[in-house]
């Protein structure tokens, strides 16, 4: 009798570290259990064997930030019955986002000695910007556990369980003091989907916003805080910017900010006068 078929898994990179991709590897023992159960069609950091698709499950590591990633991505969809994002890059344009505000043609003149030999976007955007997507997972990068508990899911035909609250909730769970409160220093923590363990405040940092957005974030009254702990604007627009910068709620906040920042340039100061 003819053995049954495999789900066919593949994992695919873009713009980003390959991190997510070592988040899986490090499942060590349960990736055994993953291999068991799944055809690994496509995985080229563990190893050279490459399937042609269709695939039943596709991971989709990094951002997309040239051309050629955004015609790549459209074919891997068409091929994928499932399609599921992982890691910051992925979900949310990952730290390579910061290019979305900021001079792409003065940067890369800048890193690079023939700038005019580049083809690349002037943005860096999640994965959903250019196709639909069935799941997100955040992270920078993702978590081990979400990662087995995603593929579980898919196995079992259900829907992946993940955490939705905010990295204070994990703060609380570690004992932590708020830093934010206790030693004013501004942390993204409030707003930030849980899933690090806490890792910054629990070593007296600020949240950086890794695992992007919690599901119902205010970024409005945390802004104000850092504010009046004497934060500078354009420094409060860079930390809303940063590891899930193109994320739609953290966005909005750095535009907006922007936008405040370059109106208040435009005030002219008491006592000037003009013309």
């Amino acid at each position: 009798m003819k053995p049954p078929r495999l789900p066919k898994l593949a994992v695919w990179k873009f713009s980003s570290c390959d991190g997510c991709q070592l988040s899986l590897l490090d499942c060590e023992d349960e990736l055994l259990a993953i291999a068991g159960a799944v055809d690994i069609a496509m995985f080229p950091e563990a190893t050279r064997r490459s399937l042609p698709g269709p695939y039943d499950l596709s991971l989709v590591e990094g951002s997309i930030s040239t051309p050629h990633d955004a015609k790549r991505i459209q074919r891997i969809r068409r091929e994928s019955k499932t399609l599921i994002t992982i890691g910051a890059c992925a979900t949310a344009g990952g730290i390579q986002a910061l290019r979305n505000h900021a001079d792409c043609d003065a940067l890369a003149a800048t890193v690079y000695p023939k700038p005019q030999w580049l083809k690349t976007l002037k943005t860096s955007t999640a994965i959903s910007a250019h196709v639909p997507v069935d799941f997100e997972l955040p992270g920078c990068p993702a978590d081990k556990f979400q990662l087995l508990e995603v593929v579980n899911a898919f196995l079992n035909r259900r829907k992946p369980v993940a955490p939705g609250h905010s990295v204070c909730t994990e703060c609380k769970r570690r004992g932590n003091a708020c830093i934010l409160v206790t030693e004013g220093t501004p942390c993204l923590g409030p707003a930030t989907r849980a899933g690090c363990g806490a890792i910054c405040p629990s070593f007296h940092r600020g949240c950086y916003g890794c695992f992007g957005p919690a599901e119902s974030p205010n970024p409005a009254p945390l802004t104000k805080r850092w504010l009046e702990l004497g934060m500078a604007p354009e420094s409060a627009a860079r930390a809303w910017a940063g590891f899930a910068g193109d994320a739609t709620r953290f966005r909005a906040e750095t535009e907006r900010l922007e936008s405040e920042h370059r109106e208040s340039d435009l005030v002219e100061p008491e006592g000037v006068v003009t013309s």
